[in-house]
């Protein structure tokens, strides 16, 4: 079977440079943009009859770009300033970026995990479990994010910010499309909404997170892709590899994944196991007896490296004595004295022998020659 129409349940891209319309060209598969679920925010007066005072409250958890959007409006709406100490607790790297449109990223406290709740949870828990918590959402919050709030302890209020109202899908053909991709349960809830008779068939369908496999599975549906997975974070590379898979001959079958199969995709429960693996195999291997030599010098040249910084300051300390100040203060008073008189006296003398025969010389001079400049006066009489 070869996949030639794809429908996805979000809004088309405004970015031409999304991975969706690359994978149309590159794959030749015609590719239909359709929200399941249209959000509607709450208005400011709403908003005030749950008596949440936002500025009690010093970290915001951020599970969605609409809880961004829906935050930062009331937030003007109420004509609240939110202090620059606000941390935020975001889902993905997407959601935490998306906090640029309202805010300096630079400046705020942000943090965010790989599309896993249960991974911003264990963030909150090393350095930030003593935080007030609010958590945006909707009308009909999230299960599995409360519930893992509520086993760790951590203090939170949620705050109902937007709606989450199903779309009329009614004009759509369910049969024309081979692929039909879903980010939500509230998407599987739309579209069983739409069409209470819908029958899988042939369509294969793609579920982004672990709540919206758990919702198709539950609805009696079959799923075939699933991500995020270490190997495709995002739905576009799940996608890709797919369609990779199926040009090079590959048979999908309608087989659907359990529940079970979906707690062992997930990168979380993979980790685990691999660490208990690695101190297993270093007891059994030979190579035991050269990691710890490795250690013991390790050790050792370290050592000396301290004593080192330990020798240099009692030498720092021997090349400070008082006494040597007290020597040269007495040589220099001594010095400068003697130098004194000897350059004021001699400055002095000549000066006053120099000026002295001038003046005279110079008195004799003057003398006689105005008196032979008044005889010519008398004779013009």
């Amino acid at each position: 079977m070869k996949i030639k129409k794809i429908l996805i349940s979000q809004p088309r891209p405004e970015i031409e440079r999304s991975p969706y319309f690359e994978i149309a060209r590159n794959f030749n598969v015609e590719v239909d943009f359709r929200p399941f679920i249209q959000i509607e925010g709450v208005p400011a007066k709403e908003f005030r009859k749950s008596r949440i005072d936002i500025l009690s409250y010093t970290a915001v958890i951020m599970t969605s770009k609409n809880a961004v959007d829906n935050f930062f409006r009331v937030c003007n709406e109420m004509r609240i300033i939110v202090p620059e100490t606000m941390k935020y607790f975001c889902i993905s790297e997407a959601t935490a970026y998306y906090l640029q449109k309202y805010i300096q990223f630079r400046k705020r406290k942000i943090f965010y995990s790989n599309f896993s709740f249960a991974d911003l949870v264990e963030i909150i828990k090393k350095k930030h479990k003593e935080e007030k918590f609010l958590l945006p959402c909707t009308d009909m919050p999230n299960d599995e994010y409360t519930d893992l709030l509520d086993r760790e302890g951590i203090r939170y209020v949620k705050a109902p910010l937007y709606k989450a109202v199903y779309s009329n899908l009614t004009d759509i053909k369910m049969e024309e499309y081979d692929l039909l991709v879903l980010f939500s349960s509230a998407g599987i809830t739309s579209l069983l909404h739409n069409f209470p008779e819908f029958k899988q068939k042939h369509t294969l369908i793609a579920a982004f997170g672990e709540q919206t496999a758990k919702a198709i599975i539950q609805a009696g549906l079959n799923l075939h892709i699933h991500a995020p997975q270490p190997q495709a974070p995002s739905m576009a590379m799940a996608l890709e590899q797919f369609l990779k898979g199926e040009q090079k001959g590959k048979q999908w079958e309608p087989v659907s994944l359990s529940l079970k199969n979906i707690e062992e995709m997930t990168p979380e429960k993979k980790q685990p196991p691999r660490r208990n693996k690695l101190p297993i195999t270093i007891k059994e291997t030979p190579a035991k007896k050269v990691i710890e030599k490795k250690a013991v010098e390790k050790k050792v040249a370290a050592k000396p490296k301290e004593k080192i910084v330990v020798k240099a300051k009692p030498v720092a300390k021997k090349t400070k004595p008082a006494p040597k100040k007290k020597v040269t203060a007495k040589h220099v008073s001594k010095k400068p004295v003697a130098k004194k008189v000897t350059k004021a006296k001699a400055k002095p003398v000549t000066k006053k022998n120099k000026p002295a025969p001038k003046k005279k010389v110079t008195a004799k001079h003057v003398s006689k020659k105005p008196v032979a400049k008044k005889k010519p006066a008398k004779r013009k009489r």
